[in-house]
């Protein structure tokens, strides 16, 4: 158990910067949380699909610049055609957003085709029949979990100006959609799922420590019910929430919020495999500056480049994790103060401000003083 529990710390090892969507996908690896989710926003669909023999499908149609994005997820599921003893096999397509998108209609619709031309490819290197040709259906989903809120239409012909004799002429699909922070409590936990649960913490992820503590309780209240087959979906689910609090929640409050978590899940050993993580993003942070340094002391010298580089990163990480947590910040302006401060113990402190800052207005603040 203990070289399980290491590789798994060692697979959560995600940069700051991109946690929505790394921790997403990660959550999401697991074929029950793929059921969760069909079973939130489509829960018609559930009975004929077969997630016994869910598969990940690997994304090397994918171009190298979308790829780099790690957001979207591809699963082939037979599906259950009543009473036929045959199945028709499809594919999910679950693309996580932590922002708002105005061409999210379309970009669905390019890994669709994407994915329509990785089985033409198939066809023609098996030298299947034209007459078996047939392609998958994909079922399309959007899970956003972003603050604001999602204002933009998921269809195409909302995003070209054209006249109505020519909308005919538009490709329509429907792509099922979950915004996690406009949707209420009670829908996302009324599967019983524990992804439902573990949605209704993300709800409050930006929320006073109260509102979050009450959240964590009520999903660690839920997930203890769970029975011992359902102990792999308990413990990638406690995984998740210790990841939330050490990536998304200040500083200061981290003890008490894993005590918290500690006081449901005592067989977990919660705070060693919390301090692991904490570790990690700490290494993290320090070996990119170096790596960066390394780099740059090709031209300017190893010490000077160490340096330089460790700064450059610093500066980025601020500007990352800004972004995430306040949408609304002027990234322009504080980049420009901050390349101005050339001492570096100066800009590890703003880092950590950063990170603990209750508002935006808070780190204007401590970047002032």
């Amino acid at each position: 158990m203990q070289t399980e529990e290491t590789e798994e710390r060692a697979s959560v090892d995600f940069p700051i910067e991109h946690f929505p969507d790394r921790s997403a996908r990660w959550l999401l690896q697991d074929k029950q949380y793929v059921r969760g989710l069909v079973e939130i926003v489509a829960s018609e669909l559930v009975a004929f699909l077969d997630f016994d023999q869910l598969i990940p499908l690997n994304r090397s149609f994918i171009s190298d610049t979308l790829r780099e994005q790690e957001s979207d997820l591809v699963f082939s599921v037979p599906f259950r055609r009543g009473s036929e003893t045959d199945e028709l096999l499809i594919y999910i397509l679950i693309e996580h957003q932590s922002t708002v998108d105005p061409l999210m209609g379309f970009r669905v619709l390019f890994y669709m085709t994407q994915l329509w031309d990785a089985q033409r490819r198939e066809w023609e290197s098996d030298d299947v029949p034209g007459s078996e040709r047939r392609l998958h259906p994909i079922l399309p989903m959007v899970l956003y979990t972003g603050e604001r809120r999602w204002s933009v239409s998921l269809t195409l012909t909302d995003i070209m100006d054209i006249p109505d004799i020519l909308s005919r002429f538009v490709p329509k699909f429907d792509t099922l959609f979950l915004s996690v922070k406009e949707t209420d409590e009670t829908d996302l936990t009324k599967t019983g799922h524990p992804l439902g649960w573990l949605l209704t913490v993300i709800q409050k992820e930006g929320a006073s420590r109260e509102a979050l503590s009450e959240a964590l309780v009520q999903a660690l209240s839920h997930l203890n019910s769970l029975d011992v087959a359902e102990s792999e979906q308990r413990y990638r689910a406690i995984m998740y929430l210790l990841l939330l609090i050490l990536h998304r929640r200040p500083a200061e409050e981290h003890n008490e919020l894993l005590t918290l978590v500690e006081r449901y899940t005592e067989e977990m050993e919660v705070s060693p495999m919390a301090q692991s993580m904490a570790e990690m993003l700490l290494e993290r942070g320090k070996a990119q500056g170096i790596e960066q340094g390394i780099e740059q002391g090709v031209e300017q010298g190893i010490e000077q480049g160490v340096e330089q580089g460790a700064r450059a990163t610093t500066i980025k990480n601020i500007l990352s994790i800004l972004n995430a947590r306040f949408p609304q910040n002027n990234p322009q302006r504080i980049q420009q103060e901050l390349e101005l401060i050339l001492d570096t113990d100066r800009l590890t402190q703003l880092h950590l401000r950063a990170v603990q800052a209750s508002s935006f207005e808070a780190f204007l603040q401590a970047l002032d003083t």
